[in-house]
C-alpha cells in the first residue's frame, strides 16, 4: 500500500442518490477477498450440490486502490456507508442485478441473491468462518441456476469474487490508509473478543 496516495470516503447517505445498483462476478475483486470475495490465494466458498457462492460483498474501512480521472488514490466505505448501501440495494430489489466483469452489456440470467447480512458482533452476527471480516462488512450468497456460468466460470475458477458497482459521493479524508499490520492487529483483536 502506498501511504503517499490520498484517501477518499465513498459516501452513501440514507436518503441520497448514491447506491449500489449491481454486483459483478469478477476474476480479481477490488476488495482482494475471493468468494471465501475485496487474498488472491483463497478460493471462493461454494456449495456445488446447491450451487451457492458466498463471500464478502464489501469490507468496511478497507482501503481500495483506484485509478481514474482523479488519478491514483484509495477509497473506503465506512460501516455506515455499507449499511446504507445494503438497505438501498434490498429496498430497490437489486438482488437479480448480476453481471460479468462489470460489463453493462453482460448481465447474467439465473444468478440471484439468496442471503445478505452485515457483520455486527453486538447483534450476534459474526463473520462466517474463514473470512475474518470486521463489523460493518457486507456478506452475501448467490444461487447459480445458470449451467453455463456454473460450469464455465465458477467451477473453473475464472470468476473468484464479487465486486459491487454503483454511484457514490466522494469526500477526501485526511487519515492514512490502514496498513496490513494494522489490519492484522484488528483481526487478532476481533478473534480474542
Amino acid at each position: 500500500m502506498d501511504n503517499t496516495l490520498p484517501i477518499y470516503r465513498f459516501v452513501v447517505g440514507e436518503n441520497d442518490e448514491a447506491e449500489v445498483t449491481a454486483v459483478a462476478l469478477v476474476d480479481t475483486p477490488a476488495i482482494e477477498i475471493n468468494w471465501q470475495a475485496f487474498n488472491h490465494n483463497i478460493q471462493f466458498k461454494s456449495d456445488s450440490e446447491k450451487r451457492i457462492i458466498s463471500g464478502a460483498l464489501m469490507v468496511a474501512d478497507l482501503p481500495i486502490y483506484r485509478r481514474d480521472e482523479l488519478g491514483e488514490y484509495y477509497g473506503v466505505f465506512t460501516a455506515e456507508d455499507v449499511y446504507n448501501i445494503r438497505n438501498k440495494f434490498h429496498k430497490k430489489q437489486y438482488g437479480h442485478e448480476v453481471n460479468a466483469m462489470h460489463n453493462p452489456k453482460d448481465f447474467i440470467e439465473g444468478v440471484y441473491m439468496i442471503e445478505s447480512f452485515i457483520i455486527d458482533s453486538e447483534r450476534g452476527i459474526h463473520s462466517p468462518q474463514g473470512f475474518n471480516l470486521k463489523d460493518g462488512s457486507w456478506f452475501g450468497s448467490y444461487k447459480v441456476d445458470n449451467e453455463d456460468v456454473w460450469n464455465d466460470f465458477i467451477k473453473t475458477g475464472k470468476f473468484r469474487g464479487f465486486s459491487v458497482e454503483g454511484v457514490f459521493g466522494m469526500e477526501k479524508i485526511d487519515r492514512k490508509p490502514v496498513t496490513i499490520i494494522e489490519q492484522i492487529i484488528d483481526i487478532v483483536k476481533q478473534i480474542k473478543d
